[in-house]
């Protein structure tokens, strides 16, 4: 289960896809606007096709039926489940494609589930959530790996003054302060992502993108705080490595790949961005493995 994404690049597509995130409200001209310029600007957002092929080598290494389904969008997470019982499956785990888990962040998920088990007369106890794998060893190997294969593509002289900036999408700071565990969740991950891709702890930091556009205080530091300061201390070069994320999608694409590239630019560092890991082999054992745990549970 993930997000989504609208159904075209249409003006009309991004406000409905806006208004399912924003929980009904309707989203303002200059929003939709906004974001309708930012979606076409990536060419579409990826996401879905990824997620299908994800889910593809997901029942090929695993043997059991795989569908998705998403919070936002089509295909619903009830299009999922109903694809499910037509398979005949016995039992199903749900596993958000977001290895930090949050109760509250998450909880629009469960209830989807939840929603959608009802629907379709399937017993509560039929259906789990998978919890957290921040720390599943392959999701930290997959993410180190790409750090380092993003060192490695840089100049030596880049590569020595080369600073990694681990990211998440921001969170306002209200609801921050309500889930300490998430928060651990991506400090640990990171931590662990660093000490497998041998960064030393000069080497790496942890910071906030994405910030959403309702007021208030969103978490920080932004990476686009973080850009001038590393400039200063003599950086000569900086790669974002998206920790949360686990597919192209606007928040790397745009977010990542022209708004922070334009950012380090502005502040004279050369910029790489770690490859997302899509249907990487060593994500999909991951996610094997947080099945098979949920299972047993």
């Amino acid at each position: 289960m993930t997000y989504g994404s609208p159904a075209s690049l249409e003006r009309r597509d991004v406000a409905a896809y806006l208004a399912q995130v924003r929980g009904g409200r309707e989203p303002g001209v200059e929003l939709v606007d906004e974001f309708t310029r930012r979606y076409r600007a990536i060419g579409g957002s990826p996401l879905i096709p990824i997620t299908r092929s994800q889910a593809t080598a997901l029942e090929a290494h695993l043997g059991w039926p795989v569908e998705v389904g998403m919070r936002f969008s089509k295909p619903s997470i009830l299009d999922g489940m109903r694809a499910l019982a037509a398979r005949d499956a016995s039992a199903v785990v749900a596993i958000i494609l977001s290895p930090q888990y949050s109760p509250l962040l998450m909880s629009g998920y469960a209830r989807a589930l939840a929603d959608a088990a009802q629907a379709l007369g399937v017993a509560a106890r039929e259906v789990r959530i998978a919890g957290a794998w921040h720390d599943e060893p392959a999701f930290v190997e997959a993410l180190a790996e790409r750090v380092r294969s993003a060192l490695e593509r840089m100049a030596p002289e880049e590569r020595e003054a080369a600073a990694v900036l681990m990211t998440a999408h921001s969170l306002p700071r209200h609801v921050a302060e309500q889930e300490p565990g998430y928060l651990a969740q991506l400090r640990t991950t990171g931590e662990a992502v660093a000490a497998r891709a041998g960064l030393a702890e000069e080497e790496w930091q942890f910071c906030w993108q994405s910030a959403g556009h309702e007021p208030g205080e969103w978490m920080k530091p932004d990476f686009a705080d973080l850009m001038p300061k590393l400039a200063a201390a003599g950086r000569r070069s900086v790669i974002v490595a998206p920790v949360q994320f686990l597919a192209d999608h606007l928040e790397v694409l745009y977010d990542v790949d022209i708004g922070a590239r334009a950012q380090a630019e502005r502040c004279g560092l050369a910029f790489g961005r770690i490859e997302s890991l899509n249907a990487d082999p060593n994500l999909i054992r991951a996610l094997a493995s947080v099945a098979r745990r949920s299972t047993a549970a």
